[in-house]
């Protein structure tokens, strides 16, 4: 007999902004002990040392993770210019450096190539795994390590401001995927000077902005308690880049049980991607098909 799961059938979105020196699924556990939910998971891994917005799902929460993980994401980072890691940020040992210091005109001549459709090639000591095995586990282990680039859609990048000749700030816009150490480590290769990140934080994420983001000392403060709950965004949120169906009354039951149901749509096309929803309640993803939503997620709520 199957073991049953422990913990609370609670389900929502908590934003946080992770701070430093925490990884992102510490960062998960944590949250799920708070609740004491049965499932937990989150959007997009942030390193550890970097901060800001890690939107946490929890219970049916979960089915809409990767509608946050496709979404744009914003990055304000600091580059150290000069230098080198293996890590392509201050985890790192400096492999080398450069006395060359480029002007804020070369800085910015320089981004116009990393925006659009980019090949990107991600840092070695990176989550990607190679034939099974995680890469930065094998770079840890002194293997070489070599990644195939992968396609990147920065929807922006521009400079912030220039603190000192051995920094620069930027601000990235991106799609699923991107890693802000390899956009720091290849722009500084392609100044001449060499490059990595120094500081880190992502300002949102989707729906989710750091402004609204929870630290842990709330969640700790709140945590297993009735006044917890209240900080949950709802499921349906996540949906936000979709559009919305009602479900009929007759169409509800279908489409709990997994089976094409009946909705009510407005300028949706045959074929189209929308969520349905029911009393206020979202209750499946699916395609819009000649009067019916043909669920692929089917949320119980």
């Amino acid at each position: 007999m199957a073991r049953k799961r422990k913990g609370r059938d609670v389900s929502g979105w908590l934003v946080v902004d992770k701070p430093a020196g925490i990884t992102s699924n510490a960062v998960v556990n944590k949250v799920k002990w708070a609740f004491e939910a049965k499932k937990a998971g989150h959007a997009g891994t942030l390193d550890p040392e970097a901060t800001g917005v890690l939107a946490v799902a929890l219970g049916e929460a979960t089915k809409t993770v990767p509608f946050i993980t496709d979404a744009l994401k914003a990055y304000v980072f600091t580059v150290r210019l000069g230098q080198s890691t293996n890590t392509d940020d201050t985890e790192g040992e400096v492999i080398a450096t450069s006395d060359l210091r480029p002007s804020d005109e070369d800085i910015a001549a320089a981004l116009p190539p990393f925006v659009g459709e980019v090949m990107q090639v991600p840092p070695k000591f990176s989550a990607v795994k190679i034939d099974g095995q995680r890469a930065y586990k094998m770079a840890r282990d002194g293997e070489e390590v070599e990644l195939q680039a992968r396609p990147l859609w920065v929807e922006s990048l521009r400079m912030l401001s220039r603190p000192d000749a051995d920094h620069v700030e930027l601000e990235m816009v991106c799609g699923k995927g991107g890693y802000v150490r390899a956009i720091a480590r290849d722009l500084g290769e392609a100044l001449g000077c060499h490059g990595h990140v120094l500081h880190l934080r992502r300002t949102w994420s989707g729906p989710f902005d750091a402004v609204e983001g929870y630290g842990m000392e709330r969640i700790e403060a709140l945590a297993r308690s009735e006044e917890i709950d209240t900080l949950l965004a709802p499921v349906e949120i996540a949906l936000d880049c979709m559009p919305e169906v009602k479900a009929t009354d007759q169409g509800v039951a279908r489409l709990r049980n997994g089976n094409p149901g009946m909705v009510i749509a407005h300028d949706i096309e045959y074929g189209e991607e929308c969520w349905a929803s029911h009393d206020g309640k979202p209750v499946a993803v699916g395609i819009y098909r000649s009067g019916e939503l043909h669920p692929s997620r089917v949320f119980l709520l």
